[in-house]
């Protein structure tokens, strides 16, 4: 079991549906606008299948969001086209094929949408989905097919869907 910890809620913002349809059909409203999510769609899908990390890294910039020169984000990532800026990789963190990073939950009626932090040093496998409000402590290991829905501490050893401790140094 992983140590309790803040939950990744609190570092959340909830709100209501800014109308009467599922709250994704009013996404244009909380986003910036169609514009906007285009582009930043454009630049992060082209990012996903770029080989070069320092291209890939500009274009992570050019939407927002805080990626460290030295972080190695692998192919196929994606990172959330709605609000790349809330996301943080730090130095030397190593992001596997085809994770998913998610700073947004569209619900029914309510949505989120909370900053997400991967520290200096983290490594997450492949096939990875983190979700909003995350951190991801210093030299913490995510294995593959991992959902990251809660916070993993500093040097921990965690995966499996929902995580849950591995190992700790």
């Amino acid at each position: 079991m992983l140590p309790s910890t803040d939950s990744r809620k609190d570092r959340c913002e909830t709100l209501q549906a800014a109308g009467d349809h599922a709250s994704l059909w009013y996404y244009p409203l909380v986003t910036g606008g169609v514009p906007r999510v285009t582009r930043n769609a454009i630049l992060i899908y082209a990012a996903r299948f770029s080989p070069s990390f320092r291209l890939k890294n500009w274009m992570y910039h050019w939407v927002g969001a805080k990626v460290s020169p030295y972080a190695v984000i692998g192919l196929g990532v994606i990172l959330d086209i709605f609000f790349p800026h809330l996301i943080t990789i730090e130095e030397d963190a190593t992001i596997g094929y085809n994770t998913t990073i998610l700073a947004h939950e569209f619900m029914r009626h309510t949505w989120r949408r909370g900053p997400v932090r991967i520290c200096q040093n983290v490594t997450v496998g492949a096939n990875c989905t983190i979700l909003p409000g995350v951190i991801i402590g210093e030299n913490a290991t995510v294995s593959a097919m991992s959902l990251v829905n809660r916070d993993v501490p500093p040097g921990a050893f965690v995966g499996g869907v929902p995580i849950r401790l591995l190992n700790h140094e």
